[in-house]
């Protein structure tokens, strides 16, 4: 049940992405205009759908679009029952497997932000078993919450025979401990994914809480969020909603058997439809960009955030290439139950794979594009880590989406303002009081001035001031349109109060 499955596909799509640079991003697209461009791509988006089911024998198959803080639009193929010809829609209710895991990351950090638990206390506090662990040097540390939380706490990784031990009891899972752990490494110091870990987290709800993990996160995490539809145990899901879960063999769908509910079921146990879970993906989505409105989740936006955060890091992958054929570095990382993907580009991917015998999912958001997609299958570990990506990637493209707009802060708009009266010339520009100590030990006005007047000639006469683009509250950059040269300026404030100039750039761009 790995955190990513990227299993090669054999439909290809041709995907055309114009890379640009911050300072040339034109933000004039609204968010009507966004809606409008994604909408027509609809019918696009449902064939590759459609194709990657049939190419990777998907039995039942549903994907969500999430667009500014909405379940936009689904689709829909094939059967949750062969046999009995139930179709997939979008409240079919499939098992989510390793999916599930952001949501004990959840009431642990719940648990945490109420003073209930550390983060950094030692796992034995709680499972007093793990306090005879013999780790492989004498010199190791104990393993953490936050060891189990990033996978980073010694353990081997336990797929696929974590996957089997779902129905495991309590009892049978301290017994086991109490038997002995094989460590692979040294807790705290590399990244290797443990579904164990996840089943001690589930224990250490039922610890902490008097309450089983199921019952704490129903209470907590669902109710709030109106998951209404998202169960544990199998036998408790409505006959018609029910997928089941078969492989590929020889040529036909093998029906497997649905594995019951149990200790285990922290780390994959979840079942649940597009519509409930879309729910949870939109407040993950809800914590971006970081504002003043009223808290209204299970827990705080902040807490979400550091959720998201990575804490280890399992893979540079310098020769990745989309599924178009664009060959684009990037870093995986995980955080709290959850996976997050920089690419070369700058794209934010943040989200989870699932799998299980008879299922495959996957959930990521683009943060800064304020986009995301939820799939699952009923097919044993189901790629659909690779239909979500190849789907962004076309839909970034094609209806030439760019990340959102970051607000401007009220003193950078003024520090510009400030900038464009004092250029080219920098006349009485020390005694402005708008540069921090240090502006004039490290840049010197002569210099200055002759830099930009020789930059302003070029331009020609300046006709207008751009927008601020801002990297963050304190940082960013401008356009000058000139007549035959355009001007770049990029500045950054220090962190007194108020903020002031401590650096500054400026460069002539084409037109």
């Amino acid at each position: 049940m790995g955190f990513v499955k990227l299993l090669p596909g054999r439909l290809a799509v041709i995907l055309v992405f114009m890379l640009l640079s911050w300072g040339h991003i034109s933000f004039a697209q609204t968010a009507v205009d966004r809606l409008n461009s994604i909408e027509k791509l609809y019918p696009v988006l449902d064939k590759i759908g459609e194709q990657y089911a049939a190419t990777n024998h998907f039995p039942g198959f549903v994907f969500g679009l999430l667009v500014d803080g909405k379940l936009v639009h689904t689709f829909s193929r094939g059967y949750t029952d062969i046999d009995k010809k139930i179709p997939v829609t979008p409240k079919s209710c499939f098992r989510i497997a390793s999916m599930t895991k952001s949501f004990t990351a959840m009431a642990i950090v719940k648990l945490r932000d109420e003073g209930k638990l550390k983060l950094d206390d030692p796992v034995y506090l709680y499972i007093p078993e793990m306090l005879v662990q013999q780790s492989i040097t004498k010199d190791a540390g104990p393993v953490t919450i936050r060891h189990l939380l990033s996978h980073a706490a010694g353990f081997p990784e336990d797929n696929p025979w974590g996957d089997r031990q779902l129905a495991v009891t309590d009892e049978e899972m301290i017994a086991m401990i109490r038997k002995g752990i094989s460590f692979s490494n040294v807790p705290g110091v590399t990244y290797e994914y443990s579904n164990m870990g996840f089943a001690m987290l589930g224990y250490i709800i039922k610890k902490v809480t008097g309450q089983t993990y199921q019952d704490y996160i129903n209470k907590n995490i669902l109710a709030p969020l109106a998951m209404t539809h998202t169960y544990w145990d199998v036998n408790k899901v409505p006959a018609n909603d029910l997928a089941l879960g078969y492989r590929w063999l020889n040529g036909s769908w093998v029906k497997q058997p649905m594995l019951t509910d149990g200790a285990y079921g922290a780390m994959g146990g979840m079942i649940t439809s597009m519509e409930d879970f879309a729910n949870y993906a939109l407040f993950h989505a809800s914590a971006w960009p970081a504002g003043n409105g009223k808290e209204v989740g299970p827990i705080k936006r902040n807490s979400v955030r550091e959720m998201q955060q990575p804490w280890n890091v399992p893979v540079l992958n310098a020769s990745y290439k989309y599924p178009g054929g664009r060959a684009c570095a990037t870093v995986r990382t995980y955080c709290y139950g959850l996976g997050r993907t920089v690419d070369c580009e700058g794209r934010v991917k943040v989200g989870h794979s699932g799998g299980l015998p008879g299922f495959g999912s996957e959930w990521a958001i683009l943060q800064d594009y304020g986009i995301g997609i939820i799939s699952f299958s009923n097919v044993t570990y189901g790629s659909a880590g690779y239909f979500n990506t190849m789907l962004m990637d076309t839909l970034i493209s094609m209806a030439k989406l760019k990340p959102l707009p970051k607000a401007v802060s009220p003193i950078l708009e003024q520090r510009k303002n400030q900038l464009v009266a004092l250029l080219p010339d920098w006349n009485n520009a020390e005694a402005s009081g708008i540069f921090a100590v240090n502006f004039f030990l490290d840049y010197f006005p002569d210099s200055l001035r002759k830099e930009a007047t020789a930059i302003y000639n070029r331009a020609g006469k300046i006709i207008s001031a751009g927008k601020m683009i801002p990297l963050n509250n304190l940082r960013g950059s401008f356009m000058l349109e000139g007549e035959r040269k355009n001007v770049e300026i990029f500045f950054t404030l220090s962190p007194e109060m108020p903020a002031l100039i401590q650096e500054y750039h400026i460069s002539e761009v084409a037109k």
